[in-house]
């Protein structure tokens, strides 16, 4: 019986982790994928990378945010990633992608 326990355990571990490593549809339509991988660094930091660097920061979400709202420079490398306003994304849906990245 543990080991049908343990089996379904970890068929449940890992349609969680498929389901994850599909990004919500907004980070497409946004055109964060043109310059964030889930894994691997394009332009701008892998997904993962970003969520280690805040993991455990109450605010994180609030950060991030407001970073892709305004844009920025120099925490990852020298590339500027350019303001993403409600047009492109609206609030929801960033919202949404950013606590999407963030459970990594």
């Amino acid at each position: 019986m543990h080991s049908q326990f343990l089996l379904a355990a970890l068929l449940a571990l890992g349609s969680t982790t498929a389901l994850a490593a599909d990004p919500p549809p907004a980070l497409q339509k946004a055109g964060c994928m043109a310059c964030h991988g889930i894994d691997k660094k394009l332009v701008g930091p892998a997904f993962k990378d970003v969520a280690a660097k805040y993991k455990g920061q109450g605010d994180a979400v609030a950060k991030l945010t407001d970073k892709v709202r305004k844009g920025g420079a120099g925490v990852w490398g020298p590339i500027p990633m350019p303001p993403n306003g409600a047009d492109k994304i609206n609030d929801a849906d960033l919202k949404g992608a950013v606590e999407w990245i963030l459970k990594g």
